[in-house]
């Protein structure tokens, strides 16, 4: 037994040492033409290494640097740099008849660029083409002749790498940190499965799960691909996937599905937006904003279609629908958002974020709000075009009848904490100059009917010409059925301190002392006094 054993050590201990040795026996350096002609082959780019070392406990192959270039029209340096490139393979044919068959690719630590022409074209558009983008040189063939369709890899991976991604136009690019790729049971010419996983730099993650391929060896950006999209709290600003001057910010999650059949790409989902920001001088929304969303991309025109938004701040509920296009290296719009009877205190929250401005210390409550909106242009020059309505809903903190003074001791106006509003509608028209407000009516119980028109400037500075007809009871009454006052006045300052001053001229112009009640009573003579205070003399 111990004679058995003896012999057992010593057959174990030649296999380590055959082990350890094999390595420095062969020089697997003489493979390196023959891996990068099959890697150049494969690409359709020149692939460069570093040196090799066999490793035969792991039955690998690894290079200490990877390059592989760019299309010659867009850099000159490599597209895909690398500290080590690992091919594993089947040690059997390599040791005994020095044939290399690949069974697995890792890349470690690659910095990849991935950069978009203003005709749209992406510089990885040729990998993999047939026709090579820049000539290979320097190396031997691959060991059979091999093109594209004959090359298959049971696993290739990619840790901890940087994707640099720029698209045309644009200045900084978006970056992917901490990429892991995965690919199972990789051919060209089949269907295979992919995962990704990093994070954003600038905030966020993103995972991706499903399959790809065949692979188009005419535009390897026409891949067909079908997977799940799952994006976690994504900085859109930071991150660089809005332009500053469009004044957009938020933190978004995606939760949906990306499918591409070459050039037509389909994305749905949920999306969810927190701390959404929408106009320039705008403050984050103080509720999330969900959206479901299906969504039509073509690749090659750059262009795409929103063919179901459903838009969700709290119980409100809208519809956004429309179409996009980058155009001159900038994205043009041209959406339609219908809301019906969205709940007000909901709606609310979204004010800060359009830059809308309420009167210091004053709030809406109840009530719905209505709106048909549609918004056209460059993102950073948007204008829209609609009308908004709000029913029986409140302005607590607000009373519009002492904010309105002389007018309201002179018309009776009842003073009260909150102002309630019956109906309030308007068409406006909102551009990088401001905003213009049109067909303005507002029907509020204690006060009257107002109507007018004004503008609002992006610093919120208010200018409007308004009419109003005063449900009165004061000193200043005209006798006319129902009781009204006509009364103009201006609204001025700013949309958080407005300023109500009546138009005197205005109403006393339109006023005799003959229309008014007989002046023995209390309120004829107070009325009198007030248009004779008002009227301007008469030169003598």
């Amino acid at each position: 037994m111990n004679r058995i054993l003896r012999w057992v050590a010593i057959v174990v201990a030649l296999l380590l040492v055959m082990a350890f040795a094999i390595p420095f026996l062969i020089d697997v350096n003489q493979f390196r033409p023959r891996i990068e002609g099959a890697l150049s082959q494969a690409l359709g780019r020149e692939v460069k290494l570093g040196d090799l070392k066999l490793s035969i406990l792991s039955g690998g192959v690894t290079a200490s640097d990877l390059a592989i270039a760019d299309d010659a029209s867009y850099s000159q340096t490599p597209f895909i740099r690398a500290k080590s490139l690992t091919v594993s393979a089947e040690l059997e044919p390599l040791i005994l008849s020095r044939k290399l068959n690949v069974t697995g690719i890792e890349i470690v630590s690659p910095e990849i660029d991935l950069v978009q022409s203003n005709a749209g074209v992406w510089n990885f558009a040729s990998l993999g083409s047939k026709s090579p983008a820049q000539p290979i040189s320097n190396q031997a063939p691959a060991a059979s002749g091999n093109s594209v369709p004959n090359l298959t890899v049971k696993l290739i991976k990619i840790t901890d790498g940087r994707l640099s991604i720029k698209m045309a136009g644009e200045i900084r690019p978006k970056v992917l940190e901490k990429l892991n790729i995965e690919v199972k049971d990789f051919a060209p010419d089949v269907s295979f499965p992919v995962s990704l996983a990093a994070s954003i730099q600038g905030g966020g993650d993103v995972k991706l799960d499903g399959k790809a391929g065949p692979i188009d060896t005419k535009d390897t950006s026409e891949t067909p691909f079908d997977v799940t999209l799952k994006l976690n709290k994504l900085d859109i600003a930071k991150a660089g996937f809005v332009r500053p001057e469009t004044g957009f910010d938020g933190v978004v999650s995606i939760d949906g599905n990306a499918a591409s059949s070459g050039p037509e790409l389909h994305l749905k989902g949920a999306i969810e937006v927190a701390q959404l920001k929408l106009a320039k001088g705008g403050k984050p929304a103080a509720k999330t904003v969900s959206f479901d969303f299906a969504l039509d991309h073509d690749l090659r025109q750059r262009s795409g279609t929103l063919t179901r938004g459903d838009v969700h701040i709290g119980k409100a509920k809208a519809e956004l629908t429309g179409t996009y296009r980058v155009e001159n290296n900038a994205t043009v719009l041209h959406v339609k958002l219908v809301a019906r009877a969205m709940e007000v205190e909901e709606l609310a929250a979204m004010l800060p974020a359009l830059n809308i401005v309420l009167p210091m210390g004053s709030s809406l409550q109840g009530g719905t709000a209505s709106a048909n909106v549609t918004v056209d242009g460059v993102t950073d020059k948007l204008v829209s075009d609609g009308t908004l309505a709000l029913q029986k809903t409140r302005l607590a903190g607000f009373d519009l009848g002492s904010k309105m003074n002389l007018v309201a001791k002179l018309t009776g106006i009842k003073i009260n904490p909150d102002t309630a509003f019956d109906n309030i509608s308007a068409g406006v028209h909102s551009g990088p100059e401001g905003m213009k407000v049109e067909n303005i009516s507002v029907i509020a119980p204690t006060i009257g009917e107002l109507s007018g028109a004004g503008t609002v400037s992006t610093a919120n500075v208010l200018d409007f010409k308004m009419n109003a007809k005063l449900h009165t009871g004061g000193v200043l009454t005209i006798l006319s059925p129902g009781g009204q006052t006509a009364v103009p006045f201006s609204i001025q300052g700013t949309s958080s301190e407005p300023k109500f001053v009546p138009d005197i001229k205005g109403i006393v112009g339109g006023m005799t002392v003959g229309k008014l009640k007989p002046l023995d009573s209390d309120i004829g003579k107070e009325a009198t006094g007030v248009v004779n205070l008002f009227r301007k003399k008469k030169p003598n």
